[in-house]
């Protein structure tokens, strides 16, 4: 089972576990739960706030594209007014 991390390259699992025994000598049995489920927890708050980025840049291009066809009809319809004799009424 190899995992790839972008700036360390492919981790095996004898990595990984070196790792791990690291960070229980590190942090205690105690802390190493603790300690995961805020990296959990930060890891789910960082993709939360990377989506509702990612909806609003979308929204702001939907908005953009809706504004530019808009102006594109009003144009049209002020080419073919200009085309037109006025009419009285």
């Amino acid at each position: 089972m190899n995992v790839h991390i972008a700036f360390l390259g492919s981790l095996g699992t004898q990595e990984m576990v070196l790792i791990f025994l690291i960070l229980l000598l590190l942090f205690g049995a105690k802390k190493l739960p603790q300690l995961a489920r805020g990296v959990g927890k930060s890891v789910g708050e960082f993709r939360k706030a990377r989506e509702e980025f990612e909806d609003e840049i979308r929204k702001g291009s939907e908005d953009l594209d809706k504004e530019e066809a808009a102006k594109k009809a009003n144009d049209i319809d002020v080419k073919d007014a200009k085309g037109k004799e006025p009419h009285d009424s």
